[in-house]
């Protein structure tokens, strides 16, 4: 996964199909879900490319998503939002994955 600051975000998500994991050091549920991250992306390496914002970094991207629980998940097609995953529901290796799944090329 891509470490992404004001500086990348921009340029990371303008083209292709994105996946970007908003995360903080001090997250539990962040620290819970980080050892599956490399074999979730791994498995939709072929559809996304993943990028991880630290909101503590960057809030005011954080804050022009709206995004107001960690961890959370945004799937950008060419620099626009077409899915998310929020913080309630990105607790477990399995949710991420079933929601990866809805957006993935192959669903199309």
């Amino acid at each position: 996964m891509k470490k992404l600051d004001k500086d990348r975000f921009d340029s990371f998500i303008n083209t292709g199909n994105k996946v970007v994991e908003f995360s903080a050091d001090w997250c539990v549920d962040c620290k819970r879900v980080a050892p599956d991250m490399p074999g979730i992306a791994a498995k939709f390496a072929s559809q996304f490319e993943f990028g991880e914002l630290d909101v503590d970094e960057s809030r005011t991207i954080a804050e022009e998503y709206n995004v107001k629980g960690i961890p959370a998940f945004i799937v950008f097609k060419d620099g626009k939002e077409v899915g998310r995953l929020p913080s309630r529901y990105a607790k477990t290796k399995e949710q991420i994955e079933a929601f990866l799944e809805e957006y993935s090329e192959t669903k199309e």
